[in-house]
């Protein structure tokens, strides 16, 4: 019996009439080898012969289903089959392949290539979109039959239509296949919407409410497939969210000046990775802001805090309302929060007594003038708050009654820093006097640090500085000039040199220094503040070139200095007498000591140097400190008393316009400046009460106690209460500085493993996060690069990653990748840029980049396996068993996070093909669970992307993660391999 096609074959089996497992084994005898049934177009050569009546032939029906059943011919063959008849008049035809769809269109599999997997994805698509347009000519048909009072038969085929698209679309299996069919076919999805926009307004009409809601729940299975990955509950059963709190205490406390960009991207971070919802997130800010300002040190640290909660919070507020869905939402959730954080009156009382005012109205305002608030809301909101304090009658005491509330002062001080601006922008030598005026007039009372505050808090700051240093610059040279224009000058140099060290101290010195761009002339105060001004954590050289200038220079200062009764004015170069004072006072100490001058002398010289201008003392003190850390135990006492000398103000009629301010300013600077060395010398020098606050976080660590103790110490405290305070954030600082970032980090993972209670852990792993904001990207470089393999590599310690510590870990550790991962490509904050970075070449020799020379983690793993092969499935040979996504999208490898990211997923991809399971593998299960929970639609550029695409076979292999949203959630969709692992993956399912 010669066959000659595949037609004259089925033709010969219905002549024949060959039964189903008969008509098997015959073909099998025709076509022997070769070509698969797939290839020979099998099931449509069967469809085709089928449905070429009005009815079908269900012997050839017979057949197909037979080939279904034993697997000769792939769902996916069956299902492109079927979607290419589109004669929907045939009820017959139409109901018979329903049935066939029937059969398996809620268990679809696919164990083939990736080719395949992707195939059946691309017929499913096909298959919904038949399965619409069928749905939808028998809809047309059903109002045709109601027209002519004939309506059962197509009732009955619109119910199959219907319970067909249900039983599909209610498989997530089958969802996750037609996301992954979605974005290899746009076109084809956009024929689908259209579909469905028809069908719907086919449907509308239709009287049975029963077939109309079913129709419906269809169309929402549908449309949520594109955003299948982006559905997340939020956390209803929580109020308090410590982490947000932290984060906010954390800014207003170290880094008032910082942009809000990167503030405003850590909170949304914070937000999604713990599924806040909006209300209570925009209330945990409020809290957290009232909070500081209550526990905030008197003086600029209040003033601080009042700006950040005035000023630059309702800013972050209008930023975080672009990430929301729309406006409305917003302004109602902002006016949830106030209706929560008016309940908590105890807190608003207390921040009330602090401010001398009612701080949530004048909050309310600012919100509304922002546009976060309606006007009818703001109005409520203050009625309810101002019956609220009729109950509080220590709000209303008389004593304060003449005390201006500092929110009032710094709202109004921000216009007025506008203005400073204005006028520092005219040419200065037109009007100096009138520039004198307004300077005397910044200095007086609390005035200079509450325009400071608010220039900070709205990013004035650098422009602030920059138009002092400039102002500095031009009082330098004076040529042909009056003694009264000689004074002006003295003071303008003299009040911009000591606004500029206050400035530097206040708020860091990063505020001051220009981004260094070539060509530009490098101004006197910034190469004096970066060679010869001693801060935290920098030591300087005494002897250095820069203290050492033109010795004819120093010559006359000193003979200057010594034989006058006062100092002179008038064409005096202060910029080069502020150079040459540490060479003279090195000069004049050296007399002093060998006896050449008594103390009298020495009590006329320093007398001279701070009776004109501050600034000539500020900078003899700044090398006095340099030169006292130099000496020995007994040396020290002439240089002490010299800095005493100077510390104290002159008592003389002689001085020059605003000298109490200025002596005010100079002492502050002084204190700060002296605060190391007396510490270190156990000195003590009693600076005058100076009005302006004492330096409020220093010396926080207790004496004689190891720091290791201190840490575990303030972590028990911060755990028992549940929130960190802003004097806890300053230890931390403190220890984070003195024991480097891995012995900090260490320590902190060692005591958060030791916890054993679930919600202690996870109340652990929220401070932890905060506390880590210190300085996030190193703390994730070494708890990533370092701890985590270490812990994961060495069985002896595989114990202490049990349930539930182990959960918090990998918990804390995805948080500070997504964190680190997502704002590394912004710039380090500038309380970041002081501490030590590690050096780039540590990663580099710990983690190589070519893959020829595994790094020394990777042979500590492939040491206990025997082919490193392993790692991939036998079907993924061809596949590199490193290869992953990041390497498609050419991420840049040098760059440390990287490639420690890159290595940790090549060790989780190695643990999860390993042969011994334990509790090394529960954790990484969980650290990919908790990866999932945190990712966002449309993955792409996330951590997920250093992750081996071989990875993802051998995950759905653990019970927990074998699910389609998961390989969805894990694989880079948007590359064409991403997709053909995703659907091999979910086709195996």
């Amino acid at each position: 019996m010669k066959v000659v096609n595949l037609k004259q074959a089925i033709l010969q089996a219905w002549k024949e009439r060959w039964s189903d497992y008969q008509w098997a084994i015959n073909m099998k005898k025709f076509f022997p080898k070769g070509a698969t049934w797939d290839i020979l177009n099998l099931a449509e050569a069967l469809l085709e012969q089928a449905m070429i009546g009005p009815s079908p032939n269900p012997l050839i029906l017979s057949y197909l289903k037979y080939a279904i059943s034993s697997q000769m011919v792939s769902y996916s063959s069956v299902l492109t089959a079927i979607s290419k008849f589109d004669d929907f008049s045939r009820d017959l035809c139409v109901q018979a392949l329903l049935d066939i769809m029937d059969m398996f269109c809620d268990r679809l599999s696919c164990h083939g290539k990736a080719e395949e997997c992707i195939g059946l994805c691309r017929a499913l698509l096909s298959a919904l979109h038949w399965l619409l347009r069928c749905t939808a000519a028998s809809a047309e048909q059903l109002r045709v039959g109601l027209e002519a009072g004939t309506p059962a038969a197509a009732e009955k085929q619109l119910a199959m239509c219907l319970q067909r698209l249900e039983k599909t679309l209610s498989s997530t299996k089958n969802r996750a296949l037609l996301h992954i069919a979605k974005l290899e076919e746009a076109s084809s999805w956009t024929a689908i919407e259209h579909c469905l926009l028809k069908l719907g307004d086919i449907l509308a009409g239709l009287s049975s409410p029963q077939l109309r809601s079913q129709a419906e729940q269809c169309g929402t299975l549908i449309r949520s497939i594109p955003t299948m990955l982006s559905v997340h509950s939020e956390q209803l059963h929580k109020t308090g969210f410590p982490t947000v709190h932290a984060v906010v205490l954390l800014e207003g406390t170290m880094n008032l000046t910082g942009e809000t960009q990167p503030l405003v991207e850590q909170l949304m971070m914070v937000k999604r990775m713990q599924h806040i919802p909006t209300p209570l997130f925009v209330l945990e800010i409020w809290k957290a802001c009232f909070v500081g300002l209550i526990e905030s040190p008197e003086g600029t640290g209040e003033l601080k805090w009042t700006a950040f909660t005035f000023l630059k919070i309702p800013q972050v507020l209008v930023k975080l309302k672009k990430y929301s869905h729309g406006d409305k939402d917003f302004t109602e959730d902002v006016n949830s929060a106030f209706e929560f954080l008016l309940k908590l009156t105890p807190l608003l009382d207390k921040a009330d007594q602090r401010c001398n005012c009612d701080c949530t109205s004048f909050l309310l305002q600012e919100c509304s003038k922002q546009g976060l608030l309606s006007e009818a809301s703001m109005n409520n909101l203050m009625a309810k708050r101002k019956a609220d304090r009729e109950h509080a009658p220590q709000l209303k005491s008389d004593e304060n009654a003449n005390i201006q509330p500092n929110p009032g002062l710094i709202l109004r001080a921000e216009p007025t820093v506008t203005n400073i601006l204005k006028t520092m922008d005219a040419d200065h030598s037109k009007s100096p006097e009138g520039l004198l005026g307004v300077l005397g007039h910044m200095l007086s009372g609390k005035s200079l640090d509450l325009l400071l505050a608010a220039a900070a808090a709205t990013g004035k700051l650098k422009s602030f500085a920059r138009k002092f240093i400039n102002l500095n610059e031009f009082t330098t040279h004076g040529s042909e000039e009056s003694t009264k224009a000689a004074s002006v000058r003295a003071l303008l140099f003299d009040i911009s040199f000591l606004m500029l060290c206050h400035v530097a101290q206040t708020y860091g010195s990063e505020v001051i220094l220009s981004e260094s761009s070539t060509g530009t002339e490098v101004f006197f105060f910034e190469t004096w503040m970066q060679t010869c001004m001693p801060e935290e954590g920098k030591i300087l050289n005494p002897d250095h070139p820069c203290f050492r200038p033109d010795s004819t220079k120093v010559e006359s200062l000193v003979a200057l200095l010594n034989n006058s009764s006062e100092m002179k004015l008038v064409q005096m170069k202060w910029h080069e007498a502020c150079l040459s004072i540490s060479a003279a006072i090195l000069e004049i100490l050296n007399a002093w000591e060998n006896g050449v001058l008594a103390f009298e002398s020495i009590q006329k010289i320093t007398d001279n140097i701070k009776g004109k201008v501050c600034s000539l003392a500020v900078c003899a003190v700044a090398w006095l400190v340099a030169h006292v850390r130099m000496l020995g135990l007994d040396e020290r006492e002439k240089s002490l008393q010299m800095i005493r000398q100077l510390a104290g103000p002159l008592y003389s009629e002689n001085t020059l316009q605003f000298y109490n301010e200025r002596v005010v300013i100079m002492s502050s600077i002084l204190e700060h400046m002296c605060a190391d060395v007396l510490q270190q010398t156990a000195t003590q020098i009693k600076f005058p009460s100076t009005g302006m606050d004492t330096m409020p976080y220093w010396n926080l660590l207790p004496p004689k106690r190891p720091i290791k103790e201190v840490l575990t110490d303030i972590f028990a405290k911060v755990l028992e209460r549940g929130w960190v305070d802003s004097r806890s954030i300053h230890i931390f600082d403190t220890l984070l500085h003195m024991g480097g970032v891995y012995w900090f980090c260490n320590n902190l993972i060692k005591e958060l493993l030791k916890e054993t209670r679930k919600e202690h852990t996870l109340r652990a792993v929220e401070l932890l996060y905060s506390i880590f904001c210190l300085d996030m990207q190193q703390v994730t470089l070494v708890l990533l690069g370092h701890i985590l393999p270490g812990l994961l590599t060495d069985s002896s310690k595989w114990h202490s990653l049990m349930d539930p510590p182990g959960t918090a870990l990998a918990k804390l550790a995805v948080w500070c990748a997504l964190s680190s991962y997502s704002s590394h490509k912004g710039q380090a904050s500038s309380r970041q840029k002081k501490r030590h970075r590690e050096d780039i070449e540590d990663y580099i020799s710990l983690f190589p980049l070519d893959d020829m020379q595994p790094s020394k983690l990777m042979r500590l793993l492939s040491s206990n396996e025997e082919d490193a092969n392993i790692l991939s499935s036998p079907t993924d040979r061809s596949m590199s068993s490193s290869l992953s996504a990041s390497q498609l999208h050419t991420v840049n490898m040098r760059d440390p996070l990287n490639r420690v990211l890159a290595n940790l997923f090549l060790l989780i991809s190695s643990i999860l093909g390993s042969r011994t399971a334990g509790p090394h593998t529960q954790f990484v299960q969980w650290f990919m669970e908790e990866c999932v929970d945190c990712l966002e639609q449309g993955s792409r550029g996330s951590i997920l992307q250093f992750m081996p695409f071989t990875t993802v076979s051998e995950l759905v292999k653990v019970s927990a993660m074998s699910s389609p949203k998961v390989v969805l959630a894990i694989t880079d969709l948007s590359l064409p391999l991403g997709r053909q692992v995703a659907a091999k993956a979910i086709a195996a399912l």
